[in-house]
C-alpha cells in the first residue's frame, strides 16, 4: 500500500483505561474522530492477561485451602480430585466474552477506529500504524507494561512461562520453580500449589515480597512455607534442560552455596518493565526514564504538550485502580482545561495469596523518616484477639496502623489475614478526608463479633514505635534484616 495518512482529534494507544472517558468526550463533542490502537486483545492488561484471569484462578485456590482447614473444626473433608483444565476454561471463557464484547464495541461505533496494530512515532504527533499514517494533536499513551526478563544464563535456551502465558496452560505442572519472589510469585505460587503442583519460590531479596512492611513479610513467609518451598536471598544463576526437567541453580547471595532445583516448568515472576520501546517516543519527542518509562509532570502531560501518558506507561504504580485515577486526572486537564495533579498519598493494594494481604499509605520506615519516631505511633492487633478470630482458629493473622500522634492522622495501614482485601476499605475513605482522622472509625458501632472488630481494636491499640517492636519480637516477626539498615 502507498503512504495513507489520516488526521484524528484524539488517538489513543491502548484499549484499557485509556478508553474510559473517549465515550464522554464524543458524546461531548458529535464531530470528534477517534482511533484507537492495540496491538493486542482490547479490554486492557487487567481484562485479558492480569488482575482479572488470576483472580479467576485465586478463588478456585483460596476454596482449596479453606476445605484443608476443615479438620480444625471437627469438620472430615478431603478433595477427590481439581479438573485443572475445566478451572482454566472457566477463566477463559469469562474473559473471552468480555473481550469479543469489547471488540464488538470498539468496532461498531461511528468515528472511532479501531487499529488492531503495532503503533509506533514517525515524527511528533504522528505514528505509522500497520501500513498507514495516523496523527493528532492530543493523544494518549496508555501502552501498558510487560514482564520483566532478568538476564540468567540459559533462560532463552528453554521455554519458561511468564505472568502473560502462565494463563495459556491446559496441563498442571507436576513440579513449578518460580523466579521471583514479590506478589506474582506470591499470588501463582498459591495458586499451583493448591491445585496439586511442587511449587518452589526463588526470591533475590532477603525478605519474600519485599515492598511489604517487615514483619508481614516474616508471617507470610512462615505461613506460606505450609504449602510450598521459598528460598529467598538467592540468586538464580543458571537453568539447564535435561530429559529429566529443567535445573535452576540458585546461589546463597550470603553464603555463596548452591543449590539445584529440577521442575517441569519455570515461572519467571521477576516484575514489569516498560512496553514504551514499541512507540519510539524519542522519534515523537517523547522523554523516557533510564527504565524506559515515559516521563510525565505532575499532571501526567509528558515532554510533548497534549501528549498524556497514564497507566503502567508512566510506571507510577501498575495498578488498575490507579490507571483509573489518573485517567480522570488526564480528562480534567486535556478535555475540561483544569490543572488536576495525580494524588498518590493512599494508593490502596492488596496481594490476593494465602493468607491475604493489604495495605494503603505509608510504610513504618516512610513515616519516621518522613514524620520523626517521636511522632508516630503504631497501632496493632491480631485476628485471633477478636471474638471472631477466635471463631476461625486464626494464628498470628494481625492489623499494622501507622499513626500521627498529635493528630491522630492516618498516615497508613497494613493487613494480613482473611479478607485483608476488604478490611483494608474501613482506612481507605478516611485517608481521602481533608484530615485523614481515625475518629470515625473509632466511635462508630461495629457488628460483634465480626472481622472488622480488628481494625478499630488495632486504633484503640496504639504504641510507641519501640513499644512495637518489642511486640514484633516477642512474636517471632521482628526482621533482623530491616533492623539493622
Amino acid at each position: 500500500m502507498g503512504y495513507q495518512m489520516k488526521e484524528y482529534d484524539l488517538i489513543v494507544i491502548g484499549s484499557g483505561s485509556g478508553m474510559n472517558y473517549v465515550s464522554a468526550m464524543m458524546d461531548a463533542d458529535p464531530d470528534m474522530r477517534v482511533a484507537l490502537v492495540d496491538k493486542d486483545e482490547p479490554g486492557g492488561i487487567c481484562l485479558t492477561r492480569g488482575c482479572i484471569p488470576s483472580k479467576m484462578l485465586l478463588y478456585p485456590a483460596e476454596l482449596v485451602r479453606d476445605i484443608n482447614r476443615a479438620s480444625n473444626f471437627g469438620i472430615s473433608a478431603s478433595i477427590e480430585g481439581i479438573d485443572f483444565k475445566m478451572v482454566m476454561e472457566r477463566m477463559h471463557t469469562s474473559i473471552s466474552e468480555d473481550v469479543e464484547s469489547i471488540r464488538h464495541g470498539y468496532t461498531h461505533i461511528p468515528r472511532l477506529d479501531f487499529y488492531n496494530e503495532t503503533a509506533e512515532f514517525v515524527s511528533p504527533y504522528t505514528m505509522k500504524v500497520g501500513e498507514g499514517f495516523i496523527s493528532s494533536k492530543m493523544i494518549f499513551l496508555c501502552s501498558g507494561s510487560k514482564p520483566a526478563i532478568p538476564l540468567v544464563k540459559g533462560l532463552k535456551d528453554i521455554d519458561f512461562l511468564t505472568s502473560d502465558d502462565v494463563l495459556e496452560l491446559t496441563e498442571l505442572p507436576e513440579k513449578l520453580v518460580i523466579i521471583g519472589g514479590g506478589y506474582i510469585a506470591a499470588e501463582y505460587g498459591h495458586f499451583f500449589s493448591s491445585m496439586g503442583s511442587k511449587v518452589t519460590i526463588i526470591g533475590r531479596n532477603p525478605r519474600l515480597i519485599p515492598e511489604e512492611e517487615p514483619e508481614v513479610s516474616v508471617l507470610a513467609k512462615r505461613m506460606m512455607l505450609d504449602y510450598m518451598d521459598i528460598l529467598t536471598n538467592h540468586e538464580v544463576v543458571e537453568i539447564t534442560s535435561s530429559s529429566e526437567g529443567k535445573t535452576v541453580i540458585a546461589k546463597d547471595r550470603l553464603t555463596g552455596e548452591t543449590q539445584r532445583i529440577t521442575a517441569s516448568s519455570v515461572l519467571v515472576a521477576t516484575g514489569r518493565s516498560s512496553n514504551s520501546d514499541i512507540l519510539k517516543p524519542e522519534v515523537g519527542g517523547i522523554e523516557t526514564d533510564n527504565r524506559g518509562w515515559i516521563r510525565v509532570n505532575e499532571h501526567l502531560e509528558t515532554s510533548m504538550k497534549n501528549v498524556w501518558a497514564f497507566g503502567d506507561a508512566n510506571g507510577k504504580y501498575l495498578f488498575k485502580h490507579v490507571a483509573n485515577h489518573e485517567s480522570t486526572v488526564v480528562y480534567y486537564n486535556a478535555v475540561l482545561g483544569k490543572k488536576a495533579k495525580a494524588d498518590y498519598h493512599a494508593v490502596p493494594y492488596a496481594v490476593f495469596s494465602y493468607p491475604e494481604i493489604a495495605g494503603v499509605g505509608m510504610t513504618e520506615r516512610k513515616a519516621v523518616e518522613e514524620y520523626g519516631e517521636e511522632n508516630i505511633v503504631i497501632g496493632f492487633y491480631r485476628f485471633q484477639d477478636t471474638a471472631k478470630g477466635m471463631a476461625m482458629s486464626l494464628g498470628d493473622d494481625f492489623v499494622k496502623l501507622i499513626i500521627e500522634s498529635n493528630s491522630q492522622k492516618i498516615l497508613g495501614a497494613h493487613i494480613i489475614g482473611p479478607q485483608a482485601s476488604v478490611l483494608i476499605h474501613q482506612i481507605i475513605p478516611l485517608m481521602y478526608t481533608e484530615k485523614q482522622d481515625a475518629t470515625p472509625i473509632m466511635y462508630a458501632m461495629d457488628i460483634h463479633p465480626s472481622l472488622s472488630e480488628v481494625i478499630k481494636r488495632a486504633f484503640y491499640s496504639r504504641m510507641p514505635v519501640n513499644e512495637y517492636h518489642m511486640i514484633m519480637q516477642a512474636y517471632g516477626l521482628e526482621d533482623k534484616e530491616y533492623s539493622s539498615t
